[in-house]
């Protein structure tokens, strides 16, 4: 049986190849995803480990909470640093701060990172610190005029010693000469974040940390260990604070980097398990053809003694080495999909020193099994199918390619999967109980299983009325086509299937960035009414409250108002809130209160959305205990109720208390109004004036910010695109797959036809409508799945602020006319093939 199982391999080559390559690409894009995110891990340790060299303990205070811009603590009194110094067993101490810092091109442009950090430091002065980044030119940074750059910035923007350089901070911008170019070992920067280093007292005095300290670092005496030093500085500090060794501190920031790379790795993997899921379809496709094919050669197997064990074992071991050679292909495609993955990382900003490809054991055992465990088990059904053959088949004339299914039955299964699925569907959406991402993504799958058992019952209607125009109008080989696809309603539905799932989620993913679009419109509409809406950069990372300050002074301006977000902790739970300052946003931002007023707010305190307040029980004048990263537990009083306006966080915070209790002061956005009565182009000019000196903040009004909102959302949704098309040429392959092997399973007809006048022109017209049936077919199912998963997730999110379901219908209209252009492309190959049969040799075939 295994000469025979090689023998049938060697004999099917060609269709075989077909259906590993949907196992190659999955693969290889699970060998890549993990390619890229070891590599990553390995390229942060290297560098983390060099950019603690020298510190031996490392001391902050603890975080109070992790927000979404990393964790978040309090500052560290200065006397502190003379405190650690005197215990016994150190040798040096050194305070150092961090903070927004962005310097702006010799063009007048703020130097941007495509979302990693702009961050100014203090430069260590003690020798053991010195290590951790290298002097490449000049020298460290002394007095309040001058700043050391990181050699990628110095690089990309021409900046050189003794240049002149702007630097904006929280605060006004300013200027400093650039004296010095720094790297990291190897690396020319973090990762892609720009550097601006400052000597100790000018760094606090930018960073906006006068007096304080963000960590103070610690070099051991000799003869103590670092984790000696860690206790006796523990024991000395208190349990405010946090103490590490060198060590730990660099695998603290290794776990945060890698908190982020196993986000894109389950991001990735996410796409390459949905190709390898299509893939499952095309491989059920090709073996239940092949097999159906070799009706009279099982049956003569059984006839000379083969027992179903052997016949099952033999088209196992079939899928077995067809699995397992195109997850070895799979394995190299997937190194070259790493290496491509790493130069977009690259184009995005996220510059990574150079590394060698992390290629571990764990990610060549996980591909190999995957490749042959998916190929293998999408076999069972169509090798069990195959053992079913009867001994007596081996002598008919006619073979019957597939036995007939029970509708009932087909059904019963068929609504019973889906309904499974949905279910879990809905409680990931909605119930949130357990897993809710793990329910959501099986749900999905299950769903798709459902709808794929159950297609076949509706392919006669649904391709009786897809192929009516090709009937009508395309003449006999349009009646044909239509006939083909009705006629093998499980083939077609098989065939179709993948397409189904691959068109099912690009529309999805259509309809909820159009969605979300329409609902940021809306929001705007009805919440805000300011003229204009300022941005800091991309990313998110903010800009100086000074901006505020210099708008609300111009005399074209009523209001200028800045909104800030902060974390802080509710019960045990993180939240988020806005600072605002409660006059002017209540001027620029349309919320309705139901008791107490926002100008209540003046003095300080907060207030709270309608619904968070019925679900506590509060009411204006009740205090909440809010944990804040500087201050801790304070008691804030709720000033004002107000209605839900889709734009307001669950909580407003003062102005006056959120610069109490928050190091870092940046403004997410900020409102403006013009005065009544100024015209659009001096109020416009007004506007400018006052940002003339910060080039980080884009002015858009209501119009260009629904604009620059909707390009960001393409964006994102360009890049799903780019994901979701492995699992689209997947599909393809697929319908090229079933195809041809039924031009080879309808060899006689095809003579016949031929035989009796169909030109090879038309038996190609002929194949080339029934893929483009079967294509629109999968087309239709799948829209109709996406608008329905489209329509499920907008109502889960409805609280989130995503309220407006919108149908792009141009898109999907779109998608539907290039599934049938596929149909179209795919039917090439099988149509030349059918039309080159030798008419004798085909009328001549059994």
């Amino acid at each position: 049986m295994w000469k025979l199982t090689l023998k049938g391999l060697l004999s099917h080559k060609l269709r075989l190849m077909l259906t590993a390559l949907a196992i190659v690409l999955g693969v290889g894009f699970v060998t890549g995803t993990y390619v890229l995110t070891d590599t990553i891990n390995k390229t942060f340790d290297e560098l983390f480990t060099q950019v603690t060299k020298g510190v031996d303990v490392a001391v902050r205070t603890k975080a109070s909470f992790t927000g979404q811009a990393g964790e978040q603590r309090a500052p560290m009194p200065a006397p502190l640093r003379d405190r650690i110094a005197g215990i016994p067993g150190v040798k040096a101490a050194e305070g150092s701060v961090s903070g927004y810092a962005q310097f702006v091109g010799k063009d007048g442009k703020p130097v941007t990172t495509g979302g990693a950090p702009t961050f100014g430091t203090s430069l260590g002065t003690v020798p053991e610190f010195q290590a951790a980044g290298t002097i490449r030119a000049g020298h460290r940074p002394s007095g309040p005029g001058e700043v050391a750059v990181d050699a990628r910035t110095a690089e990309r923007e021409g900046f050189r010693i003794g240049d002149r350089v702007t630097i904006l901070f929280q605060g006004r911008p300013g200027e400093f000469t650039v004296g010095a170019i720094i790297g990291y070992g190897k690396a020319d920067n973090l990762a892609g974040a720009t550097m601006a280093g400052f000597d100790l007292a000018t760094a606090q005095k930018v960073l906006n940390r006068p007096g304080v300290y963000d960590e103070i670092d610690v070099v051991a005496a000799p003869g103590i260990s670092d984790q000696a030093l860690r206790d006796r500085v523990q024991a000395a500090v208190g349990g405010t604070y946090q103490v590490l060794t060198g060590e730990q501190l660099a695998e603290e920031y290794s776990t945060l980097i890698a908190q982020f790379t196993k986000f894109i790795n389950y991001a990735l993997l996410a796409f390459a398990f949905t190709a390898l899921f299509v893939g499952s379809f095309i491989i059920v496709n090709t073996f239940s053809i092949i097999l159906a094919q070799r009706t009279r050669e099982l049956a003569l197997l059984r006839c000379l003694g083969a027992s179903r064990r052997q016949l099952l074992a033999s088209v196992l071991g079939e899928a077995s080495i067809v699995g397992l050679l195109a997850s070895v292909v799979g394995l190299g495609v997937g190194v070259l999909i790493a290496v491509a993955l790493n130069a977009a990382f690259t184009a995005l900003g996220v510059d990574l020193p150079s590394t060698t490809l992390e290629v571990r054991p764990r990610t060549i055992l996980v591909s190999l099994l995957l490749g042959l465990v998916v190929t293998v088990a999408a076999s069972v059904l169509p090798a069990v199918r195959a053992t079913r053959v009867p001994p007596m088949a081996a002598l008919q004339q006619h073979i019957v390619t597939a036995l007939p299914h029970s509708v009932r039955r087909r059904a019963l299964a068929g609504g019973l999967i889906t309904v499974t699925g949905v279910a879990l569907l809905l409680n990931g959406l909605f119930a949130g109980q357990g897993d809710r991402l793990l329910n959501v993504s099986v749900g999905a799958l299950v769903v798709f299983l459902g709808i794929a058992v159950l297609s076949p019952l509706i392919v006669r209607p649904l391709a009786r009325l897809l192929g009516w125009p090709f009937a009508r109008w395309a003449g006999e080989p349009g009646k044909l086509a239509r006939q083909n696809a009705m006629r093998s309603p499980r083939r077609t539905a098989s065939t179709a299937a993948a397409l189904m799932i691959g068109l099912a989620l690009v529309s999805f993913v259509a309809i909820f960035a159009s969605s979300i679009k329409a609902s940021v419109n809306s929001t705007l509409d009805e919440s805000v009414s300011a003229d204009y809406i300022l941005t800091g950069p991309s990313g998110g990372l903010g800009f100086s409250p000074e901006v505020v300050k210099r708008l609300a002074a111009q005399p074209e301006i009523e209001s200028a108002s800045g909104l800030r977000l902060g974390m802080f902790k509710l019960d045990g739970r993180t939240q988020q809130l806005a600072g605002v300052d409660p006059i002017a946003y209540g001027r620029t931002v349309r919320t309705e209160t139901t008791s107490g007023d926002l100008a209540d707010m003046v003095g300080g305190d907060i207030a709270v959305r309608e619904n968070t307040a019925e679900e506590h029980g509060w009411k204006v004048g009740d205090t909440v205990a809010m944990e804040f990263p500087v201050g801790g537990v304070q008691r804030k009083q709720i000033k004002a109720i107000f209605k839900d306006n889709r734009l307001n966080n669950a909580y407003l915070l003062a102005m006056t208390d959120y610069t109490r209790h928050y190091t870092d002061q940046l403004d997410f956005l900020a409102f403006v109004k013009a005065k009544e009565g100024v015209t659009a182009a001096a109020s416009r000019a007004a506007v400018e004036r006052a940002v003339r000196d910060f080039p980080v903040v884009q002015v858009k009004d209501q119009a260009e910010y629904k604009q620059d909102q909707a390009r960001q959302v393409d964006q994102i949704l360009a890049l799903f695109y780019v994901l979701l098309v492995l699992a689209v040429v997947i599909a393809f392959i697929g319908i090229v797959n079933t195809l041809a092997l039924s031009v080879l399973e309808r060899i006689r007809e095809l003579g016949l036809l031929r035989a009796v006048g169909m030109t090879r022109g038309q038996l190609r017209a002929m194949v080339r409508w029934e893929a483009v049936i079967i294509a629109v077919f999968g087309a239709v199912l799948g829209l109709a799945v996406g608008v329905v998963f489209g329509w499920t997730l907008v109502r889960a999110l409805h609280e989130q602020g995503i309220t407006e379901f919108a149908v792009p219908m141009g898109t999907l209209f779109g998608f539907l006319v290039a599934a049938a252009l596929a149909g179209v492309l795919a039917a090439v190959f099988p149509g030349r093939r059918a039309a080159r049969i030798d008419i004798l040799r085909a009328i001549t075939t059994e």
